[in-house]
């Protein structure tokens, strides 16, 4: 079993995204339980996608369990400058490929053999919850700021959970960042056209990039004042820190697909704060019902410039001064458990909404790395095969045999990301200024294994 879920984590890495914009870099979309509620899920946190949710929420993951999936996700940028010329952009294609993808493994210490580290459950989760891709064509009107850019950047969460008591768990874990060669080029990397400046030709292709590791570590609590009598959570109480993380890039300038100098600069990822609390109104053997919000305060005003540093000793000036918002979701979840009309399963459904706000100033606003301020609304369901039932029909859900699951689960989600238009004045560049429209669409899946 155990190398199965390495197999299962080393596949992932393979598929794990470039990926395209939320909140500027910001990607919240992270398992398909939690994406159907609206990203709604630190107070819930009640299967192994907790590990990027709420750590804390583990020690609810009883056995072992994995959870991987993928999400399709496309949509485009239409930019209008003040000349009146539309240029429109993508993310790298149709679709963004790879496509954005997420693992989870868990296990408790218990089921495990340590019968007195019951109280202890551990994970690993491989996610990447900052990134962009996004393209435009050469020779649009904002050339000189950026053509295309890519952050390929992965995110390993090793994790410890621990059961303090029955109404209070608490989580540890870290966030190790990092770049792969399997994806795209391997590093972050800004294409543009030269405007002349730094002894660079005006019209030539340039092209900045560079890589390196950062960790960060996070802490979080789940707090459950309120139980029914089968010792199910009626309320839940759900904080997680996530600490700011400090990338060192070390690259190249190319020009014209010549090196002309060493390249180096640092990405400040922000530190984010989450508060959420969570209700089942209804939660009885048969059925449940949950409400939840979910508030992120997301300290983006920790990067305030991403100056170039060359080996030749100019500076390519990148000031930022992006600005600490906050992102609300409200989530719901019905749930049925063992349905006469669908026996040994549980089915549930899924809904929810996002606000999430835009970090980035007029001043040095890039077409990029785009922001803008969002609605996202999100459905979904999920099925959970237990034992006696078949998945797809044809898999037993649940056997005798430790290699076997004890059940299988499916979860499916769909977001549509309604952004803001957004008229940019005063940009350093000015040939960035106009009027910006985006439209996003996600699809997203998960399947879970519970050992």
């Amino acid at each position: 079993m155990l190398n199965l879920l390495l197999f299962v984590l080393l596949t992932s890495l393979l598929l794990n995204p470039v990926e395209v914009f939320a909140q500027a870099l910001r990607f919240q979309p992270q398992g398909a339980n939690a994406v159907g509620q609206g990203n709604a899920f630190a107070a819930q946190a009640d299967d192994a996608s907790a590990i990027q949710y709420n750590p804390a929420g583990l020690t609810q993951v009883e056995g072992v369990q994995a959870v991987f999936g993928t999400a399709l996700l496309g949509g485009s940028i239409k930019a209008k400058g003040p000349t009146g010329i539309d240029t429109r952009g993508d993310f790298g294609g149709s679709l963004v490929f790879p496509p954005p993808s997420h693992t989870y493994l868990s296990a408790n210490l218990g089921s495990l053999g340590f019968s007195s580290l019951s109280a202890m459950t551990i994970g690993i989760g491989l996610t990447s919850p900052f990134g962009l891709s996004t393209r435009y064509p050469v020779d649009s009107p904002f050339n000189t700021a950026g053509t295309s850019a890519a952050l390929p950047l992965v995110d390993i969460k090793p994790t410890l959970a621990y059961k303090v008591n029955e109404d209070l768990s608490l989580g540890l874990g870290a966030d190790i960042y990092t770049f792969s060669s399997l994806l795209g080029q391997g590093h972050v990397e800004q294409k543009q056209v030269g405007a002349g400046l730094f002894g660079i030709p005006a019209g030539a292709s340039v092209e900045l990039n560079g890589k390196g590791p950062a960790v960060g570590v996070n802490a979080s609590l789940l707090y459950t004042p309120i139980r029914n009598s089968d010792g199910k959570p009626l309320a839940s109480i759900g904080l997680v820190y996530r600490s700011q993380a400090v990338l060192p890039l070390r690259g190249t300038l190319l020009v014209n697909g010549a090196k002309v100098a060493d390249a180096s600069t640092s990405l400040a990822l922000p530190p984010i704060y989450t508060a959420a609390v969570a209700v089942w109104p209804i939660r009885t053997s048969e059925q449940e019902w949950k409400l939840e919000l979910d508030v992120d305060f997301v300290g983006w005003k920790s990067n305030k410039d991403l100056n170039v540093y060359l080996s030749n000793g100019s500076t390519v000036p990148q000031p930022q001064q992006w600005k600490t918002v906050q992102v609300v979701a409200v989530g719901t979840e019905y749930k049925w458990l063992n349905p006469s009309w669908l026996p040994h399963w549980d089915v549930a459904a899924r809904g929810g909404y996002t606000r999430t706000e835009n970090p980035v100033p007029d001043l040095t606003f890039n077409p990029v790395s785009i922001s803008l301020s969002s609605h996202t609304l999100s459905l979904g369901a999920g099925f959970l095969c237990k034992q006696g039932g078949r998945f797809l029909g044809m898999l037993p859900c649940g056997g005798e045999s430790a290699l076997w699951p004890k059940a299988i689960g499916f979860d499916v989600a769909y977001q549509e990301w309604f952004y803001e238009p957004r008229t940019v004045t005063g940009n350093i560049n000015p040939t960035v200024n106009g009027t910006y429209h985006a439209f996003v669409h996600l699809g997203t899946f998960s399947f879970k294994f519970l050992f």
